[in-house]
C-alpha cells in the first residue's frame, strides 16, 4: 500500500504532493520498482480537476508508481508552472506530465529532459520543442471542424458570427478556431474576434461588446468553456436569442445545454487525458516505447445527446 504525504507549497504555486515509500522504507524516486510521476495542470477549473481525479484513480491502481501534483493559478500562469517544474526537478521525479500554459515553459522543461526526466505534454502541444516524449491531447483542429460543421448545418442564411478566441499563440486553442473556420465556409460572416485567455469574465465582457457593436449578431463560438459561460450571462442580460457553441463541454456547459440555454459544445475527455498522460509518463520512465501522439478524441454535445454527458 502506497503512503501519501503532503509537502509545503511554493510561494508562487500551491503544490499538492503525494510521496511513496517502498516496503523497506527507501524514499520514492530512489526505488527501482517505484516511479514518481509529476503531474502539472494549469489552474483549478472543472476540466483540470477531472484530469487530476483520473490521474489519482490511475495512481491508486498502479502499485509501481506514485504521482505528485502541482497546479497554477490561471491559464496563463507561466511563472507558476515554471516553479512547479523546477521543484519537481529538484525532487528528482522520474517523469513529468504537464498541461503547458505556453511555449514560455519550454526552457525549464528542457532542463528536466537534460536531467534525464522524460516529459509528456497533455492537452496542449509545444510544436517547436523537440524535447517532449509524447503529446496526449485532443485533436483540436478536428474538434474545431466538428463545431464548424454543426454551425454550418444549423445557422440560418446570412448569419453573423462572433468568435471568442482562447489564449492567442496557444497552438491548441488557435487550432480550435482554425478548424471551425475550415468547415464553416460561407455559412456565416465572422464580424468580431476577441481573445479571452479562456477567462469567464473576459468572455462576458467580449460578448457584451459583440452584442452592443453588432445588433445583427446571430451566433457566438468560443474556443474554450469559461468564456462561453460568461457569454451566456451577457446574452441573458441582453434578452436576445443567440446560437452558442463552446469547446470543452464542461459541467456548466452541459447543464446549460440540457436547460436549452447553450446550443452545443465540443466535448473533450479530460479523464482520458489524465489517465493516459500519467500512463505515458510512467511508460517513458520505465524505458518503454511511447507513441509520439495519443489522441483522446472529441464529440459534439447537443440537446439530442446531452444526457450521455451529465
Amino acid at each position: 500500500m502506497k503512503k501519501k504525504l503532503i509537502a509545503a507549497a511554493t510561494a508562487v504555486l500551491a503544490l499538492s504532493l503525494a510521496a511513496c515509500s517502498t516496503p523497506t522504507g527507501t524514499p520514492s524516486g530512489g526505488a527501482d520498482d517505484v516511479k514518481t510521476i509529476g503531474l502539472i495542470t494549469k489552474f483549478p477549473v472543472d476540466f483540470y480537476d477531472t484530469m487530476v481525479n483520473a490521474a489519482k484513480s490511475w495512481d491508486e491502481a498502479e502499485a509501481g508508481a506514485t504521482v505528485i501534483y502541482a497546479q497554477g493559478k490561471s491559464g496563463t500562469d507561466d511563472e507558476g508552472e515554471i516553479a512547479a517544474i523546477q521543484s519537481m526537478i529538484t525532487q528528482g521525479v522520474d517523469a513529468i506530465a504537464i498541461t503547458p500554459t505556453s511555449p514560455n515553459v519550454m526552457g525549464d522543461l528542457q532542463k528536466a529532459v537534460d536531467a534525464g526526466i522524460p516529459v509528456i505534454l497533455i492537452d496542449n502541444d509545444i510544436p517547436d520543442w523537440d524535447g517532449k516524449t509524447a503529446v496526449v491531447a485532443t485533436d483540436n483542429f478536428a474538434g474545431g471542424q466538428l463545431a464548424g460543421t454543426w454551425l454550418k448545418d444549423n445557422l440560418p442564411a446570412g448569419s453573423k458570427l462572433g468568435v471568442l478566441q482562447g489564449v492567442l499563440g496557444n497552438p491548441s486553442l488557435d487550432d480550435r478556431v482554425k478548424g471551425m473556420l475550415d468547415t464553416l465556409g460561407d455559412a456565416a460572416e465572422v464580424v468580431a474576434t476577441t481573445p479571452t485567455d479562456c477567462d469567464q469574465t473576459k468572455g462576458l465582457n467580449a460578448a457584451q461588446d459583440m452584442l452592443t457593436g453588432h445588433p445583427e449578431l446571430t451566433a457566438i463560438y468560443s474556443a474554450c468553456g469559461p468564456p462561453l459561460t460568461g457569454a451566456l450571462e451577457a446574452i441573458k442580460s441582453s434578452g436576445r436569442s443567440i446560437i452558442t457553441v463552446g469547446f470543452d463541454a464542461s459541467p456548466d456547459e452541459v447543464a446549460s445545454i440540457a436547460a436549452g440555454i447553450e446550443s452545443a459544445s465540443v466535448a473533450q475527455f479530460p479523464a482520458k487525458m489524465g489517465s493516459l498522460g500519467v500512463q505515458a509518463a510512467f511508460d517513458a520512465a520505465s524505458g518503454k516505447k511511447v507513441d509520439a501522439k495519443i489522441d483522446t478524441g472529441t464529440e459534439m454535445v447537443t440537446k439530442d445527446n446531452v444526457a450521455d454527458f451529465q
